[in-house]
């Protein structure tokens, strides 16, 4: 499917510097792409109902890192999946009455709008579950091969058995150090059945669900019916990106079950292991696993379950400008869990003003001299804050850190330092070409 129109990005002078990750499965400090070309692949949107401001939080991190990625001189390839059939979106669709395709549709434009509002860059493959599921197909065949799949009632389920290497993100001994009873409180929770009767293991997940009255479904050598959520991202993101890649993102909850099983399903399909038991030291799938923390609005995380959202398009409408919006996001680390407040967004615009100003300022600051004898403050120079701010952006991303060396630039300016108008200039497209803010 199409994705959204991409916005001009301005070159910067020099170097710039290779960014390091917090990878969540070891909790260490990575370079977060190992050669030349720089690979990352994003969940995306269940297109059931609007953006909200957690999604606009976590599609903003990996838009930073696209963008410091290629400042150090990388060939990106971005792949972001949208799951445009799945029960959330079903349910939405048969609460409203509405055909769930239509519902999707209106959602994505929706998302996509939002998107470039925020001057996200897209993806250079934006995929959604329905056109990809003959290569979910495909995939799934090759777990077949390896004997890993089996039949319950029409079901088609996974073992995770398979997999030797099950639970090297977020199991015992990772960061997350989840225990098997904790990932199965979790897999309830998140849209897993650990419950279900007849499973060999409470934690296999499901790869393809057998036709219901009344549900949309598609052929295959299962028989009719559609594809399980973790199976859907495995094979887009093999198949768009290699059975190897640099980063796989998300949001932090999506660590367990999702990103955990997506990673097994490409292990057995892909790799050389050949059931329980066996090894392989063959690299499959991601290298680097980074979640962005979750954003709250009245005291609960952000989410369409519990309907307390705060709708980018809806901010949008109402006169917010998205640069502002950008930048109450940029004020939270990426990782970091936060709360979505009126306060934050004044802060936010508060800021912008300031930066826009400080840069339209600089035509008349540069006209006048400081008055000899007299001590005038002083501005950073324009390629020192550009060292700067590409310093804290490498650092996992530290964009509080990259918006403190602005600020002290802003505040300077209007306080009535110097400033050339090149300067200036410098530090409107540091700002753009690296945090996204049009000034």
């Amino acid at each position: 499917m199409d994705a959204w129109r991409a916005a001009e990005v301005p070159d910067l002078p020099g170097d710039g510097v290779e960014p390091r990750l917090r990878d969540t499965a070891t909790g260490d400090l990575v370079v977060a792409a190992e050669g030349e070309k720089a690979s990352i692949y994003a969940c995306g949107i269940t297109p059931y109902d609007a953006t909200h401001m957690g999604h606009a939080a976590t599609y903003n991190a990996w838009d930073l890192l696209v963008r410091v990625w290629r400042d150090a001189g990388h060939e990106v390839s971005y792949t972001q999946n949208v799951t445009d059939v799945d029960d959330p979106l079903l349910e939405r669709a048969d609460r409203d009455g509405e055909d769930w395709r239509d519902l999707a549709q209106r959602e994505i434009a929706r998302y996509r709008g939002d998107m470039e509002a925020l001057r996200v860059l897209p993806p250079t493959h934006l995929i959604g579950a329905v056109e990809a599921l003959p290569i979910i197909d495909t995939f799934a065949e090759k777990l077949a091969a390896r004997g890993s799949l089996y039949d319950l009632d029409g079901d088609v389920y996974f073992a995770r058995t398979f997999d030797p290497k099950f639970g090297a993100l977020s199991g015992p001994g990772t960061a997350s150090d989840l225990s098997v009873a904790e990932m199965t409180e979790l897999a309830a929770e998140r849209g897993g059945d650990p419950g279900r009767s007849g499973k060999k293991d409470p934690l296999d997940p499901l790869v393809w669900r057998a036709e219901r009255a009344g549900e949309p479904a598609w052929g295959s050598r299962f028989g009719r019916g559609r594809p399980g959520w973790h199976v859907e991202c495995a094979a887009i993101a093999a198949e768009y990106l290699g059975r190897a890649f640099d980063v796989q993102a998300g949001g932090s909850d999506l660590v367990f079950p999702h990103h955990e099983l997506s990673a097994s399903h490409a292990r057995v399909a892909l790799g050389s292991a050949g059931g329980p038991g066996s090894e392989s030291d063959e690299r499959v799938f991601a290298r680097v696993y980074a979640h962005s923390g979750m954003v709250a609005y009245q005291g609960a995380k952000m989410s369409k379950s519990l309907g307390n959202l705060v709708l980018v398009s809806r901010l949008r409408e109402s006169g917010v400008d998205p640069m502002a919006l950008r930048l109450a996001l940029h004020a939270h680390h990426y990782r970091s869990d936060w709360e979505w407040t009126d306060a934050v967004l004044a802060e936010a615009e508060a800021r912008l003003a300031r930066w826009r100003s400080a840069v339209a300022s600089a035509a008349a600051a540069s006209a006048s001299a400081a008055t000899p004898g007299t001590s005038a403050p002083q501005a950073p120079a324009a390629d020192v804050v550009l060292q700067s701010v590409r310093a804290r952006l490498a650092e996992d991303l530290d964009a509080p850190g990259a918006l403190a060396v602005i600020d002290g630039w802003a505040d300077a300016v209007l306080v009535g330092a110097p400033v050339t108008a090149s300067d200036a200039a410098l530090v409107r497209d540091v700002a753009d070409a690296l945090l996204g803010i049009a000034l």
